[in-house]
């Protein structure tokens, strides 16, 4: 599956600018951060598993890098969130739990000035965090965000209690407006 931020020409449908579907939008300094952080703690783990004084035992050892496991662990539940979006459905995937929609069940996708991620408003009244477009990935989140909203407008059905059209551009974040 594709990554998002499309830019291959054979990857980006003729004329739209829109991406070819399937496509996976993924947090990038996130990520980088999760897991180069989660080799450190390993490692630095396995190096003082090693270097420990004669008095501690093997089972120390082995405790310290199991911990070192854990931690890395807790760090993949970081750098894992993404979003994907198929011709039939969108599956967002969070730190823990994975949801997979409908497009019809998607109103809107936004990304208020200052929020950490975009919040998906959903036929049932619900909002659903997504993870896997982040704010602090700047300009890469910006069009994200954007061919996101222009799938959804495309593909999504539902309409919101105010008869809104789904992913209309007038709802778009501030720092995600053009002009």
């Amino acid at each position: 599956m594709r990554s998002g931020n499309v830019r291959e020409e054979d990857s980006v449908v003729e004329g739209t600018g829109r991406p070819k579907l399937p496509v996976t939008w993924r947090p990038r300094n996130i990520r980088v951060v999760a897991y180069g952080l989660a080799c450190v703690v390993v490692a630095t783990m396995a190096v003082l598993g090693v270097v420990l004084p004669e008095q501690f035992r093997l089972t120390d050892r082995i405790g310290l890098v199991l911990m070192g496991l854990l931690g890395a662990g807790v760090l993949h539940l970081l750098g894992r969130p993404r979003l994907t979006a198929t011709e039939r459905s969108v599956t967002v995937v969070n730190g823990i739990r994975t949801h997979v929609l409908e497009w019809a069940e998607i109103i809107d996708i936004r990304m208020p000035t200052g929020e950490p991620w975009p919040s998906m408003d959903l036929a049932d009244g619900s909002t659903l965090a997504v993870m896997g477009i982040q704010s602090n990935d700047g300009e890469r989140a910006r069009i994200s965000l954007i061919q996101f909203q222009d799938l959804l407008r495309d593909r999504g059905e539902a309409r919101s209690p105010a008869g809104r059209a789904p992913g209309t551009r007038s709802n778009r974040c501030g720092p995600c407006r053009e002009g």
